[in-house]
């Protein structure tokens, strides 16, 4: 058995403690810390993965603050900063990881 997703914001839904039980006693829409917001991106610019649909153009913008939510999930849930790689040069760190994990 293969499990590649276990405890992911990809397959999983983080929901923020604080406030939750004031947004589900009011009806609101608990703040969430999941892909669920490109999901309802999608949604809004009529993608839904059916056939015949393109998916749509994302801004660099909007990629960022994808890329933003993402580190938020992984600061919360690891207690520390996240620290950017340098992706001066990709080619040779992605040669690096290679040979390292080879050895």
């Amino acid at each position: 058995m293969l499990i590649d997703e276990i405890h992911t914001p990809d397959s999983s839904r983080y929901f923020y403690a604080y406030g939750y039980q004031e947004r589900q006693d009011s009806g609101s829409i608990q703040k969430q810390l999941s892909k669920e917001f490109v999901r309802q991106w999608l949604i809004a610019n009529d993608f839904q993965g059916l056939e015949g649909q393109s998916v749509p153009e994302m801004s660099d913008a909007y990629i960022e603050t994808v890329s933003e939510r993402y580190i938020e999930l992984y600061e919360n849930i690891m207690g520390e900063p996240f620290v950017k790689a340098d992706v001066s040069n990709i080619q040779e760190r992605i040669a690096n990881n290679v040979n390292l994990f080879l050895k």
